[in-house]
């Protein structure tokens, strides 16, 4: 399995970014996907996740209205669209893949996950 992350970047506040993470090596469409990311000195943090259809979405609360997660189940491919960016979020930013097709107060913990991606680097500057 192999889960490949890009589109990060250097990008000033108040700006916006397209992650994408390619999917393969496993049923794309049986599993929710997520995205975490870990700021220097910090843990992983959950920032959203999709169920396998695109239909049911969460997200932590300090995204919410400006990132917004989907997926393409046709190209095995989620997405991670973030808007209105801060100095706050910059983090490498990971892609997951959790072996279930539902949401579940679980699918915010990074040990749920089955398998990870490399991580992007996302810079905001102020």
């Amino acid at each position: 399995v192999q889960l490949q992350a890009s589109g990060g970047g250097l990008v000033q506040a108040g700006g916006s970014l397209r992650l994408s993470c390619a999917a393969s090596g496993l049923t794309f469409s049986s599993y929710v996907m997520g995205w975490f990311r870990q700021a220097p000195g910090k843990e992983r943090e959950f920032v959203a996740a999709i169920n396998w259809s695109g239909g049911s979405t969460y997200y932590v609360d300090i995204v919410k209205g400006r990132f917004t997660i989907s997926r393409d189940n046709a190209k095995n491919t989620v997405y991670l669209e973030m808007n209105s960016l801060k100095p706050e979020d910059t983090a490498v930013y990971y892609c997951a893949a959790e072996g279930g097709r539902y949401l579940t107060a679980a699918s915010t913990a990074p040990d749920t996950y089955n398998y990870w991606g490399q991580g992007t680097q996302v810079t905001v500057s102020s």
